[in-house]
């Protein structure tokens, strides 16, 4: 270990060599990558995991989607990969852009203006990449 390390440094590098000795190709692993690997699930298969049919009675997916980027914009701009594919689901799960920047600007009491301006970035790219397509 190097002595210009700082601790942080020191164990994230421990842990890259134990995710390498798991498996060799985590040595190539970027968020991006990550995102490529999870599609936007349909809504109904949303509605199957995450909503009423099998919670009756419970959160719709929508709703419970708009909870994890209240939770997501909370991380700041440590979650834009796991923030993108939420957003992606929000729209399949029909949430209107309104629904999507207020549960943002709900948050921005507590994640502060840094965070917050950050996923009204992410949105903006997510929408903008779902009009390009729907084109």
């Amino acid at each position: 270990m190097s002595d210009t390390k700082n601790p942080y440094q020191a164990m994230f590098a421990q842990y890259q060599e134990m995710a390498k000795a798991f498996n060799p190709a985590l040595e190539s692993f970027t968020p991006k990558g990550f995102e490529a690997l999870w599609p936007t699930m349909p809504k109904d298969v949303m509605e199957m995991f995450f909503g009423n049919t099998l919670n009756q009675g419970g959160l719709d997916a929508k709703t419970r989607l708009l909870l994890m980027l209240g939770a997501l914009t909370m991380l700041g701009a440590q979650a834009d990969a796991q923030m993108r594919l939420t957003i992606r689901h929000l729209v399949e799960a029909e949430a209107t852009k309104q629904e999507i920047v207020e549960t943002i600007g709900q948050m921005s009491m507590f994640a502060g203006i840094p965070a917050t301006t950050r996923a009204m970035e992410i949105v903006q790219e997510v929408l903008a990449e779902q009009e390009g397509q729907d084109t």
